[in-house]
């Protein structure tokens, strides 16, 4: 019996969408784009991805905006455990530090969507080219951009000044205090607001991924679906790297807890997180996990879990950096080193606040490569494989955290679950 339309939830609406774009771009092939029914479904594709499109650009600076604010705002709320929290905080940054350096690396290395040139994102190359300066103009310029007005940044949709705006206003909020408790809330209701349009507008997701998945099919060859499993291939392999080598060798460094021991006591957890890609339904297992199996005392692991599963993304740091070289060069350009930066500072900073739910993941793709200039367009070429890779990133998020509450309380309190077993 086949399950009821309303039953299928988001992720297999995208997938739908994404394979009937897929085979409407193959059909719209074989019968001909410069014919007239092909000149007409190709001019409706990309009215209808356009629609979709701007209705992300549209809510993106609200909710990005709210979001940083709230999120850099609660760090005031927890001056009571200070030594806790400067670990917490510190370790977290740093670990998605690491995850992004790694995920940078291996697309350099790697270098998969080398090659490939789509003409779908040739106006967005133009435009990148255009904006190019010595990099002593461009530091100069940077540095002018992001301080700025903050209701023109705001009305102009400028990413990178929206960011530094929310940060210092967050800032602010964090340092008075009870002082501006009312505008902490009506920050917190705009945030609410504006998920509430994201999840409306993520509906039309499935119309808007088919019409921009038609329109690739359309006009490129079947070399894009190889470079795109190479993408995969690089991303799996960079996130497997960061979590199976470089956290559990943190961890045995800071606390001396073996692989094995660590891998034991979190295996629910982790098996959990791969199998719903949800932190946040993974929360209860991990607290269970690292206050149970491995020794972490109760109000560590119920301050750090929590807090890790809004602030901590390793996995999907480390695959925003790759997947913003993978479409870098998919549209002919190459990011130079200062462009590259932004991507860590922009991907960390949407990580703040950022509510653990698969729409808003998306939106901060997309203010990842808005940040640099890159052509928002190419989410459809991220949105069909997400599922596939939310499935590790989710995992290592999840074990990130597992591993910070093992280290904060060694750093913060002086002693481990090593110690205390």
């Amino acid at each position: 019996m086949l399950p009821s339309p309303r039953r299928l939830g988001l992720n297999a609406w995208l997938l739908i969408g994404g394979a009937l774009g897929v085979a409407g771009g193959f059909a719209l092939t074989a019968a001909g784009t410069a014919t007239p029914t092909g000149v007409a479904v190709l001019y409706t594709a990309k009215l209808a991805s356009t629609f979709f499109l701007d209705l992300l650009r549209m809510v993106l600076v609200p909710l990005v905006f709210a979001s940083i604010v709230c999120g850099v705002a609660s760090l005031g709320a927890h001056h009571r455990v200070q030594r806790v929290w400067w670990w917490t905080l510190g370790f977290f940054v740093f670990s998605m530090l690491v995850s992004i350096a790694i995920g940078l690396a291996a697309a350099n290395i790697f270098r998969p969507g080398e090659g490939m040139h789509l003409e779908m994102f040739a106006d967005a190359t133009r435009n990148f080219e255009a904006r190019q300066m010595p990099f002593a103009d461009y530091f100069a310029q940077f540095l002018h951009g992001i301080f700025q007005n903050p209701f023109a940044a705001l009305a102009q949709g400028d990413i990178l000044a929206v960011v530094v705006v929310a940060l210092v206003f967050g800032i602010a909020l964090a340092a008075g205090g009870e002082r501006y408790a009312h505008l902490r809330r009506t920050m917190q209701e705009l945030q609410e607001l504006a998920l509430v349009l994201v999840r409306w507008i993520m509906w039309l997701a499935p119309l808007g991924v088919g019409a921009l998945l038609l329109r690739l099919v359309a006009t490129q060859d079947v070399s894009l679906l190889g470079s795109l499993a190479y993408f995969i291939a690089v991303v799996i392999g960079a996130t497997l790297l960061h979590g199976v080598v470089v956290l559990p060798a943190i961890l045995f460094a800071v606390t001396g807890m073996t692989p094995l021991r660590f891998w034991r006591g979190a295996r629910d957890a982790m098996v959990l997180a791969f199998g719903t890609s949800s932190s946040a339904a993974t929360m209860p297992v991990a607290l269970r996990c690292v206050s149970e199996d491995l020794g972490v005392r109760r109000e560590v692991a119920d301050f750090v879990i929590p807090l890790g599963a809004t602030l901590n993304s390793d996995g999907t740091a480390l695959y925003e950096g790759a997947a913003a070289l993978f479409i870098a060069r998919l549209a002919g350009i190459e990011l130079d080193i200062a462009q590259q930066l932004i991507i860590v500072f922009v991907a960390i900073l949407g990580a703040v606040g950022a509510p653990g739910i698969p729409s808003v993941g998306m939106l901060s793709m997309v203010l990842v490569l808005q940040s640099v200039g890159l052509p928002t367009e190419a989410i459809a070429l991220l949105l069909p494989i997400d599922r596939i890779l939310d499935t590790v990133r989710t995992a290592v998020n999840v074990e990130g955290d597992m591993v910070g509450s093992l280290i904060v309380e060694k750093m913060a309190l002086g002693s481990s679950a090593r110690d205390a077993a």
